[in-house]
């Protein structure tokens, strides 16, 4: 186990991306949970409970890595168009992480749109009850050990922010 050999664990990871379009454009792609799977590495589908996206909407993410797949429930903890969104993820009950997305017009000349995208995590299997056995089922469905998962959060992150990038420059 890597922990055990002196690596301290990550708890948090952030990555960010500039993006040539407004502040709006941008949320609205990261707010469309419906196009999760064109965004993420990971995930392949989403079931969303209601038609509209806001604090309290609660759905369910489908991912594989390989030829394993799971599934996490999750609900929508904050919705501000323009601004930020996030969520938090568990599994059979149990906090697993929580993810979010700050959105920042970073413009120097309004007719030239430019957006600071932050994509960021943190893993919440820890402190509570339940903590090992969320980490051990995480290893078991996604075949990742907790200690791995930040590592592997950063690249899906880059690939996530790069596809969002391209998707809402075009827009």
């Amino acid at each position: 186990m890597e922990e055990s050999r002196g690596m301290e664990r990550e708890w948090v990871v952030e990555e960010s991306v500039a993006v040539e379009a407004g502040a709006r454009t941008v949320y609205a792609a990261v707010a469309d949970l419906r196009r999760m799977r064109e965004w993420s590495p990971e995930v392949f589908a989403t079931w969303i409970r209601g038609r509209k996206i806001a604090p309290g909407t609660k759905f369910v993410g489908f991912n594989r890595i390989g030829w394993r797949v799971w599934f996490t429930t999750c609900q929508v903890t904050v919705a501000v168009p323009g601004e930020a969104f996030a969520f938090r993820v568990s599994t059979f009950g149990m906090p697993v992480a929580l993810w979010g997305y700050r959105i920042e017009d970073v413009a120097d000349d309004p007719s030239a749109p430019r957006t600071r995208l932050t994509e960021y995590w943190e893993d919440l299997r820890r402190d509570n009850r339940g903590a090992a056995f969320a980490s051990l089922l995480g290893k078991v469905f996604t075949g990742v050990p907790a200690e791995r998962r930040a590592a592997l959060n950063r690249e899906g992150m880059r690939a996530t922010l790069a596809r969002m990038k391209t998707a809402a420059e075009k827009a």
